[in-house]
């Protein structure tokens, strides 16, 4: 599986941001697919994931209530948009696939997603 991540950018302190990762390769609707980011001098995080068939969703403490992932099987993408942000949430986001979120056998290349206070 190949994973293309796209979306970010520059944006303030509350804005939104929506992250598409757009996967060609093998059958995308058999992984589990998720976002995870890092941040400059900190260990790469979860962010969010969500199942196979989009009905179960998984979020990071840090991103529940303004994150929300979604994934269209039928154009292999995979979407997060992000409300609210904050400068805490400036990183370089991947998104991801494998057989569970603990898991990952697939890395996009990153997209990076500065916050400015």
């Amino acid at each position: 599986v190949q994973l293309q991540a796209s979306g970010g950018g520059l944006v303030q302190t509350g804005g939104s941001l929506r992250l598409s990762c757009a996967a060609s390769g093998r059958s995308f609707s058999n992984y589990v697919m998720g976002w995870f980011r890092q941040a400059p001098g900190k260990e790469r995080e979860f962010v969010a994931g969500i199942g196979w068939s989009g009905g179960h969703t998984l979020y990071a403490d840090s991103g529940k209530g303004r994150f929300t992932i979604s994934r269209d099987n039928a154009k292999n993408t995979v979407d997060l948009q992000m409300n609210s942000l904050k400068p805490e949430d400036t990183a370089v986001y991947y998104c991801a696939a494998g057989p569970t979120i603990a898991t990952i056998h697939y890395w996009g290349q990153g997209t990076q997603v500065t916050v400015s206070s």
